[in-house]
Parts: C-alpha cells; structure tokens; sequence
C-alpha cells in the first residue's frame, strides 16, 4: 500500500497525519531505558525532558518486539508495527542461501515512510542517525536521485551528497569533525546537524536517531551517563526554544546482563541444541547482530531458531522453554500471531530471554573482547520493551483519551505529535 496526499493531510499505513503548520521533531533515543529518564527527573539534571513531562505529555509505552535498533526505527517511521514493513531484526537467516542477511540491506521496506509521505506533499523532511546501517531504510522515498528530502548519518557524513543525500558533506559537518563511531559525540552530532537544519529553514519536520553507546556502556547515574543526558537536554531545549513541537521515545531499554563477578550472563542456545540433537541440526540467529559490536558482542535478549535437520518442531519449542534462563519459545506462528512479525523472516521457534539473561549462538562465537572489560549491558526481551514517550505540547482531548484507554507504542509517537497536539476543530 503507498501513501495518499490530500490538501491537508495524508494517509500512510492505514494512517491519517494532517500536514504541519510549524516545525516538529521526532527523536528516537536510541536505549534511553525509563530508568534514566526517572533518575535524571529526581536528580534534577534533565530540566528541559522533565519540563516535557510536566507540561507536556509522559507516558510508558511499549516498543516493538524484539526490542532491537532496526525494527523500531522503521516501525516510527512507519507509524506499524514490523509484520507492516518487514524489519523484524538487524540480521535474519535466508533459508534458500543459507545466509545471514542484514535486513535494511535485503530489499526495499514492505511499507512506505510518514516521511516519505509528508516530502511528497511538500513539506521539508530531513532524517539524521548516528548510525549509517539506518539510513537507508529511513531514506527509502525521502532522499535521493530525483527525490525532495535529506537523509544522512553522522558516521558517514564527510561523504554525503546532495545527489545521494539530499545534502553535501561540508553544509552537515560546518565546520565540525565527524565523531568516532563509539562516541556519545555521534548522537550530539546529530542533534547539532538536526537544529541546524530546522534554523536555516532546511527542514519543516525532523527525525532524528541517536546511539545507545553510552547507555550500552554506562548504568543511570554514571558520570558518563549523566554528561550526556545534559547535553541531550540541552540540544532538546534548543530545538523547543527554535519554535519546534518536539517528541522522544526509545527504540528499546537497556538491562544489566552481568553476573555478580562483572562476567556477561549467557546461555548459549545453540550449544545447548547441539548437545540435544547433534550438530547442524539447528541455527540459531541473533538478530541484534550489527557492525557495531563493541556495544554489545551481538548478545541480547531475543534470538531465533531455525530448524534444518528432521526434527519436530513442537518439541525442540518445549526443550527451549525448560531451559533456565529463557522466558518464552514461541512457535512461528505464536510469535508472529503476539508480536506482530513478518511470517516470512521468523524463525521456527522464538527465544526470549529472562530478565538479566543474555542468549548466544557458541561459547567462543561472540566478540566478548570488544567489551573492553565493561559489563554487559543490552536489549532485546520483554525487559527492555518499556519505553519512554514524551511530547513537548499538551494532547487535546482526543488523544488524552486514546492515551487514558489504548495500549500505546513508540510508533503511534508521530500521531501524537502531528495529530496529537493539533488543535481541535482545526
């Protein structure tokens, strides 16, 4: 299904957005879990999130499963849940080449974008992530050849084009340095480029992705956790006080996957499946695999089965869900049916992990070196799906009543804005 344009609105994924009258901006913050929003609230070092929250609009809401980067980009972007779009992980397994696959580089989205929607009826949309492994999907009828929006990522943004991007490396940078890739630089970088864009007229309506570097490295609290929340809040009054309706959720939480002693607390699946039925007989996908490893060793609290050898399905699902340390092995077709997922790219069972439990493929397999001694800290289950929703601007009484009586997620977050602070009547 694509997207309509009316004079006044349009019409994306079974979905009205009436056409902005003033600049709004949509950040996704990336593993801002509730905890940091509610300790930074107490501690009073978030002045202008909890002027949001006061004045505005806060809530928990849930994020889509799994609770992964990709899927909840695109779902906000979308305004759908994954079985809508397609993206149901960073990486799935193509069972017709055996592969891997990195999902925004398997294909175009299932689903067109609110933002591609919003560019074609003439409004000025700019989408900036700090990781380049999004961009494309967030692009995909915004920017590029022939197309009206701008698209870019901090870690790529010396390079970009206004033929590929919509703009050139130099206007992003001004002046500045592209930051490391492991940097809670790369988030302010996106939110400078953000606020830039909207001053100098560029951009009508942002979206704008940070990292979750710092919440992957750092618990509530932490020095380091804490420099970046302020300077977070800051560039969010920047935007408020530049005259934009603003609106944050997260794409995931964040949980504490260590043990007592610091080491990471996983429980390796496929190990435990070779043992039970012998080798080659099962694979197991970690969908939160991505190039950034150092975030995470390519551990989480989801992963995927896929059943290769004569087995029964029914039964490796019920061995899975005896292990401890597992919350739920899900069938295909329950996990698509609850959760809202593609058929075509779940695998044969579902895993999700317990609170504080980290699944893996082999011991030996995931990059634990790349912690660089840290705790692990990470996403993906049932414990990470809280979200934090904000909206810089009072609801009118419609949307307090879908916010009073409907179960929320963070990609109804560009309803709420456009829709959700419009006046009634108008």
């Amino acid at each position: 299904m694509r997207y309509t344009v009316s004079d006044d609105s349009i019409f994306v994924n079974r979905r009205n957005y009436y056409l902005p009258s003033k600049p709004f901006a949509v950040i996704c913050y990336d593993g801002f879990d509730p905890s940091y929003l509610a300790d930074a609230a107490i501690r009073g070092i978030s002045p202008r999130l909890s002027a949001m929250a006061e004045q505005g609009f806060c809530a928990s809401v849930h994020s889509a499963m799994p609770s992964f980067t990709n899927p909840n980009n695109v779902s906000i972007v979308c305004g759908a849940p994954p079985r809508v779009h397609g993206i149901s992980g960073n990486y799935w397994y193509d069972r017709a080449t055996g592969e891997e696959v990195m999902m925004t580089d398997a294909g175009p989205l299932g689903a067109p974008t609110i933002l591609a929607g919003l560019a074609e009826a003439g409004v000025k949309v700019a989408a900036v992530t700090a990781k380049d492994k999004l961009r494309k999907a967030l692009a995909a009828g915004l920017a590029g050849e022939g197309l009206p929006g701008i698209a870019f990522s901090a870690e790529k943004a010396s390079t970009s084009t206004r033929a590929e991007h919509g703009i050139a490396g130099a206007e992003i940078q001004a002046g500045q340095p592209v930051p490391d890739q492991y940097s809670p630089e790369l988030s302010l970088f996106v939110l400078d480029a953000g606020l830039r864009l909207l001053r100098s007229g560029r951009a009508q309506v942002l979206y704008l992705s940070l990292s979750d570097f710092v919440q992957h490295a750092h618990a509530p609290g932490a020095p380091e956790s804490d420099a970046f929340i302020r300077a977070v809040d800051d560039r969010v009054g920047a935007l408020i006080d530049a005259g934009a309706t603003v609106g944050i959720v997260a794409d995931h939480g964040m949980t504490d996957l260590s043990l007592a002693d610091g080491s990471p607390n996983i429980l390796y699946l496929g190990d435990r499946l070779d043992a039970r039925y012998g080798a080659g007989q099962t694979r197991v996908i970690c969908p939160i695999t991505d190039p950034f490893v150092r975030h995470h060793g390519a551990l989480g609290g989801f992963v995927r089965v896929h059943i290769l050898g004569d087995l029964e399905h029914d039964e490796v699902r019920a061995f899975l869900s005896r292990l401890p340390g597992v919350e739920l092995a899900l069938s295909r077709e329950e996990m698509c049916r609850r959760f809202d997922q593609p058929m075509e790219r779940e695998g044969d069972v579902a895993v999700i992990a317990g609170k504080g439990v980290a699944l893996g493929t082999h011991e030996g397999a995931h990059a634990l070196g790349e912690l660089a001694g840290a705790r692990l800290r990470s996403h993906g289950s049932l414990a990470e799906r809280n979200v934090p929703f904000l909206v810089s601007q009072p609801l009118n009484a419609m949307y307090r009543r879908k916010a009073a009586t409907e179960q929320l997620h963070n990609y109804d977050i560009f309803d709420f804005v456009l829709n959700g602070t419009r006046s009634e009547g108008n």
